[in-house]
């Protein structure tokens, strides 16, 4: 399946009858936009003895994810419609989360509390995650991935496509990083760009804009409740005592086989 979250595209495979999990090369291949169907992440649902399923996810380049918000809420969608159910629960990496019909072709998913310790994030020694010794002084947050934002004064000023990729290998991020830009539009509404690890820029994150409300609530900036504007369009953050749940919309675009031929050819 294609579907995306607010243009945070994904390819989804549904495993739950059973098949192999696609290796890196096959990933690759799959999300090449010219030569494959193209996304930015591609989640596996598979199996679960206790959730409504499991989630495997991989970033563009083939590599392992350990989350990814917008995905996560697009199987939970697609799960409820199959099932005519409003509320479902999907392993990740991160957990169960819980997922739930928000009313009006929206979704939302508890992804979980923060992690805000060096260690947790993770980054590289100890030090204080609220403000990185990096120019900027960006806030370092774990949502199961790493993340580093930076509060800027235009964020759309900002060219990401060398901020990005300069910041997602900084040393102090022995995993990478997902790198964010942001700025205060108003009242706890926040306008966000991000730079996605192992994909580059994305039109919207779920787990960045989790990350990036939790480092404006921590250094004042914002509520715990917050939207935040996307290239993509407009999530709602909610950062509440048992956890970080964002809510939006998401969209099911298309079904599709791939061919043997091409399943072999990456395998080549």
């Amino acid at each position: 399946m294609k579907m995306h979250g607010l243009g945070n595209d994904f390819v989804v495979i549904d495993q739950r009858a059973g098949g192999r999990m696609p290796d890196a090369a096959l990933v690759r291949r799959i999300g090449d936009r010219h030569r494959g169907v193209g996304f930015d992440q591609l989640a596996v649902i598979e199996k679960d003895n206790e959730a409504d399923a499991r989630l495997v996810f991989f970033n563009a380049d083939g590599t392992v994810s350990a989350t990814c918000g917008n995905a996560t809420r697009c199987v939970a969608r697609y799960l409820m419609a199959g099932s005519g159910r409003t509320r479902v629960s999907l392993r990740t990496e991160r957990g169960l989360l819980d997922c739930v019909d928000a009313g009006g072709g929206r979704t939302r998913v508890n992804m979980g509390a923060p992690m805000t310790g060096w260690e947790e994030v993770p980054l590289a020694h100890r030090m204080d995650t609220l403000e990185l010794p990096i120019p900027g002084s960006p806030t370092a947050t774990g949502m199961g991935n790493p993340h580093c934002t930076f509060f800027v004064e235009d964020a759309d000023a900002v060219d990401l496509e060398r901020f990005g990729p300069a910041h997602e290998t900084h040393p102090l991020f022995p995993e990478r990083t997902n790198v964010q830009v942001a700025h205060v539009v108003g009242p706890d509404h926040l306008r966000m760009r991000v730079w996605e690890r192992g994909t580059g820029i994305t039109l919207a994150s779920g787990s960045s804009s989790c990350a990036t409300a939790v480092a404006a609530a921590r250094r004042g900036l914002a509520g715990r409740s917050v939207r935040i504007d996307l290239d993509g369009g407009s999530i709602e953050i909610d950062w509440r005592d048992d956890g970080v749940h964002m809510t939006g919309p998401t969209a099911h675009v298309f079904d599709g086989v791939l061919t043997p031929d091409y399943i072999g050819e990456a395998s080549e």
